[in-house]
Parts: C-alpha cells; sequence; structure tokens
C-alpha cells in the first residue's frame, strides 16, 4: 500500500512552513499502515507526475515564483496529464497563483502560468494578511494569508469555498481558491493541512481511491488539532466564538 507524494519546489516555494502540507499527508498515511514515499522535485529534475499520488506545491515570494515559473510552464503537459487522470494536487499562495493562466505583477510583467485553474491573478497594492476562516464542502477551513495578487476566476471554475472572515481571492467576491477535478488551489497558510486535518484525509481519501479503490481512513485522535482550530476560530471572530466552535 505504498503512496507517492510529490514535493515540487520544495526549496524554492516554503513560505510560512508550506513544507509542513507534505509532512502532515506522510504521517496520516503512516499512522494508517500505509507506507507514503517523498520523491522532491526540483528545478530542472525531469518527472512524470502521472505517477504520483499526490502533489504539493508550496507559497512563494515574487522572486521565487518569478524562478520557479519557467521550469512549471515546461512542465505544462505532464501536469495537465496528471490532473486529467485524477492525480490529486495542492497548491498554495504563489503556486496557486501559477496553476492559473498568468500572474500580471504591479508593474504590468506578465507570469505565464500552466492553466489547469482557468483564473487570472493581478498583483495591488493592498497587502491582504492575516487569519482567515472558510466555509468549503469539506468543513470549515482556518488558516494564515499573505498576498497581495487579486485573482479573479474564469467562469465555471469552482471556488474551494466561500470567506467568513478574511480576504480570500480578492478581498471582494467573498471566494477563496479553486477546484478542479482532483486540484485544489489556496491562499491559505499555516501549514494549511496541519490546522485542518478532515482536508489531509480528504485528499489522501481521493489519492488511494485513484490507486487501490474505495477506501475508508480509520479515524485518529485529532483533539489536539481541535483544540488549535477553536483558539483560531475565537481570534478571527472574537473570543465570545470560542465556546460556539
Amino acid at each position: 500500500m505504498r503512496l507517492t507524494i510529490v514535493h515540487l519546489y520544495s526549496g524554492e516555494m516554503n513560505t510560512y512552513g508550506d513544507s509542513g502540507n507534505v509532512a502532515i499527508l506522510v504521517a496520516r498515511a503512516k499512522w494508517r499502515g500505509f507506507k507514503p514515499a517523498v520523491v522532491r522535485v526540483s528545478i530542472g529534475q525531469p518527472f512524470d507526475f502521472s505517477r504520483a499520488d499526490i502533489v504539493v506545491v508550496g507559497g512563494g515570494q515574487d522572486r521565487a515564483q518569478t524562478l520557479v515559473a519557467p521550469d512549471l510552464v515546461r512542465r505544462s503537459r505532464s501536469l495537465h496529464r496528471a490532473a486529467e487522470e485524477g492525480v490529486v494536487m495542492l497548491a498554495i499562495c504563489g503556486a496557486y497563483q501559477l496553476f492559473g493562466n498568468r500572474f500580471v505583477t504591479l508593474t504590468g510583467e506578465a507570469i505565464p502560468g500552466i492553466g489547469i485553474f482557468d483564473m487570472e491573478t493581478t498583483g495591488s497594492r493592498r497587502r491582504m494578511i492575516g487569519n482567515i476562516l472558510v466555509d468549503s464542502p469539506y468543513g470549515q477551513l482556518v488558516g494564515f494569508e499573505n498576498h497581495s495578487g487579486e485573482t479573479a476566476l474564469g467562469e465555471g471554475l469552482k471556488p474551494l469555498g466561500q470567506v467568513v472572515k478574511g480576504y480570500g481571492n480578492d478581498g471582494a467576491s467573498g471566494r477563496e481558491g479553486a477546484v478542479y477535478r482532483n486540484v485544489f488551489g489556496t491562499y491559505l497558510h499555516g501549514p494549511l493541512l496541519a490546522k485542518n486535518p478532515f482536508f489531509a484525509d480528504m485528499l489522501l481519501t481521493r489519492a488511494l481511491h485513484r490507486r487501490f479503490g474505495p477506501t475508508v481512513l480509520q479515524p485518529l485522535d485529532d483533539e489536539l488539532a481541535a483544540s488549535a482550530r477553536r483558539e483560531i476560530v475565537g481570534r478571527v471572530l472574537g473570543k465570545a466564538a470560542l465556546g460556539a466552535a
């Protein structure tokens, strides 16, 4: 029961501990008896993403995005094929932007993306930063966002969820993230999966279903994460919300 988890650009794209998302997936798979193997793929290193079960790409500042963008475009065909085959992918912040059609910087430079998500991001002078709370079909997500890019989803592209508190894609539409097949993009750092273990389990379940058929994961003791989530919700909504969360 081996799983291949690909960490793409682990050195270049790792803002706010996004590599922790890989650590969470590995731990939660191991605790259930699976054998996850992490493959780290760097700039210029060839890889066929159809071989992956889960692909994780973290966030990065504009300089890191500019650095990895040409390499990511060269991988576009392989990533698109994997996406259509149902490979699970998680793209955070800067990577989320590059999974769209393009990112236009504040100075007007257009950085091409790979277009898995039909969307475009435009740089702005507004810094959207702070804890964020999002209602999604998978459960209520908590995280931390820090971006100035404003992302507009194309018609028909589903958001990951609706913003309860925070900015999300653009600070105006109320939408956060994007979903296409088994590909998920979001601005939530933190790392996302440490704060939202149920979301990690959803990703694992989809990957296992593709590899081995229908799979039901054994429940784990997530009380520590639940306690942290209650604290974050209290900070986001006000301490009065702690008791109700």
